[in-house]
């Protein structure tokens, strides 16, 4: 793991853990060993945040330097509260560990009046028990392939059962209760598709940038859909 990561996943911890945080719990949030740790805990303080505690002890953030005071009015603290803990609901770790580290870091630059409400917030997302198909495959490489623009050569098993084998431009990824859908350019068909990602069987880079055409495809992906819904 690079360097600046590393230190970046530990400040996400100490924001978002209950203080005092053991050392053995945040080598295990970070995936380091704890000497590693105690050298990145001390990296962090040369750099300016203020970190108390020592080994044994547990570790507590109390001031960050990274993060410039915020503040929010009650019911903006809800609204982003309400759209983090939806992130649950999509059936992605990932997603949902992005979330916290979040709204750990916007919870580290408030008042301690409004930190406390961010806390103790009313709304909840609700929604009943689903059986989202699993997705088998590596759902970072979709990602990184929209932001980066770059190809992916797929094996696809259709409604029928049937399997291709298809090179597409991944433009952007769509969350429901019910499934993940992944908006494309097929170069097969030479049109837009949508697959569901539980369906893709294999994925690895095609080795083809497309950038910078992703926001421009999906302008026209967007009218087509536009004119279609007026046409028909």
């Amino acid at each position: 793991m690079a360097r600046q990561d590393r230190l970046m996943r530990l400040m996400a911890a100490l924001r978002r853990l209950p203080a005092p945080v053991t050392a053995a719990r945040l080598a295990a949030e970070t995936e380091i060993s704890r000497r590693q740790l105690y050298r990145d805990i001390a990296t962090l303080r040369a750099g300016g945040a203020l970190i108390d505690g020592a080994a044994g002890l547990g570790y507590s953030l109390t001031e960050d330097p990274v993060l410039p005071p915020q503040s929010f009015s009650r019911i903006e603290i809800e609204a982003l509260m309400l759209g983090l803990s939806s992130l649950d609901h999509l059936g992605d770790t990932r997603l949902s560990r992005a979330g916290r580290d979040a709204m750990a870091r916007i919870i580290a630059t408030l008042p301690d009046r409004q930190a406390r409400q961010a806390m103790h917030t009313v709304m909840r997302v609700w929604r009943p028990t689903e059986t989202r198909p699993e997705v088998a495959i590596d759902m970072e490489l979709l990602l990184r392939s929209c932001w980066e623009e770059q190809s992916l050569q797929i094996c696809y098993r259709d409604l029928s059962g049937n399997r291709t084998a298809r090179e597409i431009w991944p433009l952007g990824l769509s969350y429901s209760p019910e499934s993940v859908l992944l908006l494309a350019l097929c170069q097969l068909r030479q049109d837009y598709r949508v697959f569901h990602a539980a369906r893709i069987e294999a994925v690895q880079p095609g080795g083809t940038t497309f950038r910078p055409q992703r926001v421009a495809l999906l302008r026209d992906y967007v009218a087509q859909a536009k004119a279609q819904g007026q046409t028909g």
